[in-house]
């Protein structure tokens, strides 16, 4: 295994992580500006009303988009790293 061929694979490794991971986070910061700025418009500052609500729609879009993450994995393990383990 080349230098360049090693980063090339992490490089595309390091993209199909933040690729996986985009609608999580996207979601996880929208949840938590909406919530901080229901706190802050309702002067409201429980603790717990910043984690559930966060929680629930982070738990929501890992359910609907599971099965993309696992596309996503599944095709870059078949492409990339099987080739390279076996050698072709």
């Amino acid at each position: 295994m080349t230098e360049g061929l090693f980063y090339d694979t992490l490089r595309q490794g390091l993209l199909v992580a933040v690729t996986i991971s985009l609608p999580i986070l996207t979601v996880a910061l929208l949840a938590g500006v909406a919530v901080g700025l229901f706190q802050a418009l309702t002067s409201i500052q429980e603790m717990t009303l910043t984690f559930v609500p966060k929680l629930l729609a982070i738990l929501l879009v890992f359910w609907v988009s599971m099965s993309f993450m696992t596309e996503t994995l599944q095709d870059f393990f078949r492409n990339a790293l099987i080739p390279l383990i076996a050698g072709a």
